[in-house]
């Protein structure tokens, strides 16, 4: 199967599944190897897609990628393209975040895209719950972040920013009392 070929077109939901049924599996590692190369690919639309098909790899096939952490960190803190930073953040909220491997420049950057008001919705709603995911082994964190998210409360907010920060703001105060 040439991958780079097929995430070269335009793809429906069948094509996502069944790349993800052809990648699944241990013995199907070198082709989520070579789908995960085509992420970084100079193409848009075939990095955007390769990121697609990633986003709905199941539970057991999405542990493939928790050795890839800090570079998806990397590429997300890096990226430019709005939809391909949304698809690398929604790929890292399906990891675990462990108390001694986290990353300031990537809690900053979360922070920063939180009260960016040039970043989109939906890449501010994600760094809300990844911010969280990293700042709730440290109360002091999970108060940097509650400041934060009450700097925000003075913007005109879409109603999913609204809904992201009240349940963000629930898990940190259920955290903290």
């Amino acid at each position: 199967m040439d991958l780079r070929n097929r995430l070269l077109q335009r793809l429906s939901q069948g094509d996502i599944h069944e790349m993800c049924f052809l990648t699944q599996g241990t013995e199907n590692d070198s082709l989520k190897e070579e789908l995960y190369t085509l992420i970084s690919d100079e193409n848009v639309r075939v990095s955007y897609n390769a990121l697609w098909v990633f986003t709905y790899f199941d539970l057991s096939n999405n542990k493939w990628l928790y050795a890839k952490h800090d570079e998806l960190i990397d590429k997300a803190i890096a990226e430019k393209h709005e939809g391909k930073r949304r698809l690398l953040l929604t790929i890292l909220l399906r990891q675990p975040f462990e108390c001694g491997n986290l990353r300031t420049d990537f809690i900053d950057f979360c922070l920063e895209t939180i009260q960016s008001s040039h970043e989109s919705c939906a890449n501010r709603a994600l760094c809300m719950k990844l911010a969280y995911e990293q700042c709730k082994f440290f109360p002091e964190l999970l108060s940097e972040l509650s400041n934060c998210l009450e700097i925000i409360s003075t913007e005109s907010l879409s109603s999913g920013l609204k809904t992201a920060k009240r349940n963000v703001m629930k898990k940190i105060f259920r955290y903290l009392h």
